[in-house]
């Protein structure tokens, strides 16, 4: 007979931020139930005897979602919903000791590669052979998988080599077990990332080594799908295109943050790419695998855009029609490079105005892109069920950031973390509508 647990035994994981967070919280959570502890993640309001609160540092918004969401629990904790309560990740790390003065009543602070620390003051011992081993927060079909820790590039905006440290590869035998586990777990979509997935094996083998790992992933032949995420564009390794081309099982999908194309901002962002340099990798990638998903990010305000540097990049977005794309402001974070050295001199109300601007233009983009796939047929993976839909995602779409295909529930009885022949009948700015080919 099942027992509801107790309060007391059970640790609430809250991850804010990015998939890299994710991934660290799951490994957490991996280790507490080792300890028999009941772990919730993400739940709204529950009660617990001890809650973590993995935070997100990168960007002025992020940092105050992180804030908010500690100040919640303060309040939960001097309500007594809660007995316990510790922080960790990225802004614990950058801003502990200004954490520790201004919200005391967290009972301590951990930064990023404090697992070992964090799970023996749960009261928890620490197992060493459960290193690699996780237990999964996303639908069980797909997972990410962190292949280095830190970034040793020297963007002028960012703040991510001060808070994760130098670029560390994990040995190449050590992701494969890795994997290994997912694929006995039933993931079927392996999503790589990392700071800088293209610096992979530099420290440690003495050269990049992306392409041979995605090789052996692939030769595993456990997986539908391998996904690629923050692929750095300067020197870019090439090799990753044809491997691409030869395996049906890495998707034609690849995420490359650019960041912006004038020159000038480039220069006064450390991007060490050009704007030529920038066109021909992208002609480059297009040539080699025609039909591919491009998806990149761009940043609007940085010191140094004026208007005309902002039109070159809004004619660069329209030119070259990403399938996917994401913006995000400037946001000046203490001693980076850009902080230092720049006055933030764009405006708030300038910067959120450029940014509507290039996803406006993005979203005609998309719906453009869309129109041309009606009547045609895709694969799609179901993440979901929700309200009337079936929601599932083709080989161009990573979860939670790109479009979705949408399958009417009473039509079809289908299971998520299975693919099906989609014929895509319809469409919207950011969404495929279809059904099932029997």
């Amino acid at each position: 007979m099942k027992t509801n647990p107790s309060k007391s035994n059970t640790v609430h994981i809250i991850s804010l931020g990015c998939s890299k967070n994710l991934v660290d919280s799951e490994y957490l959570i991996r280790q507490l139930h080792a300890g028999n502890l009941h772990v919730i993640h993400n739940e709204e309001g529950s009660e617990a005897g001890t809650v973590v609160i993995n935070t997100c540092g990168f960007i002025m918004d992020a940092k105050q979602e992180s804030i908010d969401t500690i100040l919640q629990y303060v309040k939960a904790k001097k309500e007594g919903l809660i007995d316990n309560l510790f922080v960790t990740g990225c802004l614990s790390q950058r801003y502990k000791m200004e954490l520790e003065k201004e919200i005391p009543e967290v009972d301590q602070y951990f930064g990023v590669n404090d697992l070992e620390h964090i799970v023996r003051k749960i009261g928890v011992d620490f197992r060493k052979e459960l290193t690699g081993e996780r237990i999964l927060t996303t639908p069980g079909h797909y997972a990410y998988m962190k292949i280095s820790e830190g970034c040793d590039r020297t963007c002028s905006f960012c703040a991510i080599p001060m808070i994760r440290g130098r670029h560390i590869s994990k040995p190449l035998e050590s992701i494969l077990n890795e994997a290994r586990y997912l694929a006995d777990k039933g993931v079927k979509e392996l999503i790589l990332i990392a700071q800088d997935l293209t610096w992979y094996g530099i420290d440690i083998y003495r050269r990049q080594m992306l392409p041979d790992l995605l090789l052996r992933l692939s030769d595993m032949k456990e997986f539908n799908w391998i996904r690629l995420h923050y692929a750095y564009p300067a020197g870019f390794p090439r090799e990753i295109i044809r491997v691409m081309k030869e395996r049906e099982n890495i998707c034609n999908y690849m995420d490359i943050p650019f960041q912006h194309i004038n020159n000038k901002v480039l220069g006064t962002m450390r991007r060490n790419h050009n704007k030529i340099q920038t066109v021909e990798l992208i002609d480059y990638i297009r040539q080699e695998i025609p039909g591919i998903a491009l998806r990149t990010t761009v940043l609007v305000g940085h010191p140094g855009e004026g208007k005309k540097e902002f039109e070159e990049l809004l004619y660069f977005v329209k030119d070259t029609r990403f399938e996917r794309l994401g913006a995000f402001t400037y946001s000046e974070e203490e001693n980076t490079h850009a902080a230092k050295n720049f006055k933030d001199s764009v405006s708030g109300k300038t910067k959120r105005q450029r940014l509507d601007q290039i996803m406006s233009l993005q979203r005609s983009i998309s719906s453009e892109i869309n129109e041309k796939k009606t009547g045609t047929i895709l694969k799609a993976v179901i993440d979901r069920v929700e309200g009337n839909y079936f929601i599932g995602r083709t080989e161009a779409d990573s979860p939670e950031v790109d479009n979705e295909v949408l399958i009417n529930k009473a039509d079809n009885q289908l299971v998520p973390g299975n693919f099906y022949d989609v014929r895509i009948t319809s469409y919207d700015d950011y969404d495929l509508y279809g059904d099932v080919i029997e």
